[in-house]
């Protein structure tokens, strides 16, 4: 399996079929997520507008998968799991995590959880404290959740860091001692230290060299394979994506325009802003790249402090209409696994789509 820019993750890359691990069971599921940051002025602090950084996502993680989410910067991708791992707290909605909501949990009730649910930074920089030694930062979530282990806290760490690539004599070193790799990998085993079901991976390749990137999205594949994790990947890479994900949830201005499974959606884009994207990954062999038009979006990504009416893609479409203007479109199921929220949708030739949002091949 190989990746369509061909740089060096396509180079080293290789997984096992991700259809043997999933499930047909949700470990997370989201309804009409909603996070907006008051904008406040004055001296009364009196709230004058909002940032709709995530405005209503609905979808489901099910055990053993990897969803990514891709879009633009600002589009809300971080700000989404940062509400799935309750670093933040939802404006509304709902995040039910292994059959329990979780979405206006206390700092209390969370604590028992976060042993199941963690997060990878994108900067292995700034996620590391520079006081303290890899020791002490691995080994914090056994302190902080109390955890006893069988040979004791060192030898957990030490195993740890093994299990990630690097040596268990790294035990007493300090995180500027070691390359962005390195670090991305310290922060990795500090993530596994507890176990977890769930692991939200903030674009974790996104700051390395790309040299260093394959193997640190192998290394994240391995991990998924032997303790069975779930993944839901946050990048702007769309050949990454596609390497290591089972379904793709492409998001715009704080709304999910398109989610489906990673080869229907890069072989088969039904959303204007999907196909737009996707025409936009660098192919280095000429050969595949065929007739391939280049699309280029005009105008700039409007402000999430006012969104536009309607379809929030409509002021950067080639397709847009008057409907797009004034009815904003549901995100249906144009094809089995397959939705878009689009009114005039990209490669539905085959399909029949009927006023109730149903289609038939």
């Amino acid at each position: 399996m190989s990746i369509e820019n061909g740089d060096a993750v396509s180079a080293q890359t290789e997984t096992q079929p991700v259809e043997a691990k999933r499930t047909d069971e949700a470990l997370l599921s989201v309804e009409g997520l909603t996070k907006h940051f008051p904008i406040r002025k004055g001296l009364l602090q009196r709230q004058v507008g909002a940032v709709q950084a995530v405005d209503g996502l609905t979808f489901d993680v099910k055990k053993g998968e990897t969803l990514s989410l891709v879009g633009e910067s600002g589009c809300g991708k971080t700000t989404t799991g940062r509400l799935l791992t309750r670093l933040l707290e939802p404006t509304a909605g709902k995040v039910i995590f292994d059959g329990k909501d979780i979405s206006h949990l206390s700092v209390g009730k969370m604590r028992p959880l976060r042993r199941d649910i963690q997060m990878i930074f994108q900067d292995p920089y700034s996620s590391l404290n520079p006081r303290h030694t890899v020791g002490t930062i691995v080994g914090a979530p056994f302190k902080l959740q109390k955890v006893k282990t069988e040979h004791g806290v060192k030898r957990a760490v030490q195993d740890l860091l093994a299990l990630v690539g690097l040596s268990p004599e790294h035990y007493n070193r300090y995180p500027h001692e070691f390359s962005g790799g390195q670090r991305q990998r310290i922060g990795i085993a500090r993530t596994l230290a507890l176990r977890p079901k769930l692991i939200v991976a903030d674009e974790p390749v996104s700051a390395l060299d790309v040299s260093i990137q394959a193997q640190v999205v192998n290394l994240l594949e391995d991990l998924q394979t032997e303790f069975d994790l779930t993944y839901v990947m946050i990048a702007h890479d769309l050949s990454v994506v596609r390497h290591v994900s089972d379904r793709v949830a492409v998001m715009y201005l704080g709304k999910i325009m398109e989610i489906a499974d990673r080869t229907a959606l890069y072989e088969r884009p039904m959303h204007p802003y999907t196909v737009a994207l996707l025409s936009a990954v660098p192919i280095p062999d000429t050969s595949r790249r065929g007739n391939r038009e280049r699309i280029r979006l005009q105008g700039d990504v409007p402000s999430p402090v006012n969104p536009p009416s309607g379809c929030r893609f409509r002021t950067r479409c080639w397709k847009a209409q008057e409907i797009c203007k004034v009815e904003e479109p549901p995100l249906a199921e144009l094809a089995p696994g397959h939705r878009a929220a689009c009114h005039f949708p990209e490669n539905t030739d085959k399909l029949t789509i009927d006023p109730t949002g149903a289609s038939h091949s």
